[in-house]
Formats: structure tokens, C-alpha cells, sequence
């Protein structure tokens, strides 16, 4: 029984439920990297905004792509409690790169930020989802195979500890952004600019803001 518990987080960590109920390879590990990996990229390679907005398609593509998979891991339930924190741990791996996707995008189309501070803006999202994929690694080999010599104790541990510390992150990332699009705020209000600014990022009932 134990083991089948096992084997269903280690399933979490590695595929997903396809709309045919297929499973489907998928590693968010791999994924959360590749983003931070295109993101240092666009950063090294963009020397002006509209530069930046096209190499920064590359990333919106692997997003998009991974999206399907969290998607998808949404709609799986029924979980053991095991299983079913890994599966929100993951996910909030998802929420970090979505807002971090969406809300830069914003950012690109805002003129109250320069090339040089949008590259900066960049590097901290990519800094914070790096950490966040490292977390996962941990939790990847915590419910691996060649983990299973662990205790019960031991293993939801590590499960608790990841989930609480990549929360935090997800936290973080939520107050990045609202700093950053603030910058955005103060300075289009001395301009006069403010209604632009509002209508890109929202108003205060938006989650992003």
C-alpha cells in the first residue's frame, strides 16, 4: 500500500492526465528551468525594449506549453494527503511562473521602464523561480525511487518543508511584482500618465496590482 502511495506522488512529479486519460512525460523541473534558462538569455541578448519583447516570446512559448500540464494537474483529484501536497506544491511552481509571464508582459509595454531596469526586473523573476525549481528537485528525489529507504516521517517532512518554503517564494513573487509595477505608478503619476499605467496593470481589486 505504501508503495502504491509512492508511486502515485512520484507519478505527480513526472506526468499528468491527458484529456484522453493518457499519461503524458512531463517533468516541471525541467520546465521551471528552461524558463530561467531563456530568461538570462533574453536579458543577455536584448539591447533594446522592443528586442527584448520578441526574444522574450521564446520564454512566453515554453510557458505556454507547461501551462497544458498545470492545467491539467488541476483537474486530477482524489489524492492520498501524500500525493495531494505534491500536487500544490507543484502548482504553485505554476502560479509562480504565470505571474511572472503575465505581469512582465505588462511590463514591456509600459515606457516608464527602461531596458536596463526591465533586465533587472527579469533577472530577480528568474532568480526566484531558480530557487523554486531547486525546492522541487529536492521533493522530486524525496519521492523517487532510490528514495523509498526513507521513513514515512522523513518523507512528508521533506514534502511540508518544500511546500511551505516554495509558498513563501510564490508570496515573494506576488510582492516582487506589486513593487515593481508601483515604481510604474508613482512615476506616471508625476507624469500625468496614471489612467495608461491603471489600464495595463488594472486597478486595486486586481490580483496583480
Amino acid at each position: 500500500m505504501k508503495t502504491k502511495i509512492y508511486l502515485v506522488i512520484l507519478l505527480l512529479m513526472t506526468a499528468t492526465l491527458s484529456t484522453r486519460a493518457q499519461f503524458v512525460t512531463f517533468d516541471p523541473t525541467n520546465l521551471a528551468q528552461s524558463i530561467v534558462n531563456t530568461t538570462k538569455q533574453v536579458i543577455e541578448a536584448s539591447s533594446t525594449a522592443s528586442n527584448m519583447i520578441k526574444n522574450f516570446k521564446e520564454t512566453v512559448k515554453l510557458y505556454e506549453q507547461g501551462k497544458k500540464y498545470y492545467d491539467a494537474l488541476k483537474s486530477v483529484s482524489n489524492l492520498v494527503k501524500d500525493a495531494k501536497k505534491v500536487q500544490q506544491t507543484i502548482l504553485l511552481v505554476g502560479e509562480i511562473s504565470d505571474i511572472y509571464i503575465h505581469s512582465f508582459q505588462r511590463m514591456l509595454q509600459d515606457k516608464n521602464y527602461s531596458v536596463e531596469e526591465l533586465g533587472a526586473i527579469a533577472f530577480g523573476y528568474a532568480k526566484l523561480l531558480e530557487q523554486s525549481s531547486d525546492l522541487l528537485v529536492e521533493l522530486k528525489n524525496a519521492v523517487s525511487v532510490n528514495g523509498l529507504s526513507m521513513t514515512d516521517k522523513e518523507r512528508m517532512d521533506i514534502i511540508d518543508r518544500t511546500y511551505n518554503s516554495i509558498k513563501r517564494y510564490r508570496n515573494l513573487v506576488s510582492y516582487y511584482t506589486n513593487k515593481n509595477i508601483a515604481v510604474s505608478y508613482l512615476r506616471s503619476k508625476r507624469t500625468g500618465d496614471l489612467d495608461r499605467v491603471m489600464a495595463l496593470y488594472g486597478n486595486a481589486n486586481d490580483k496583480y496590482w
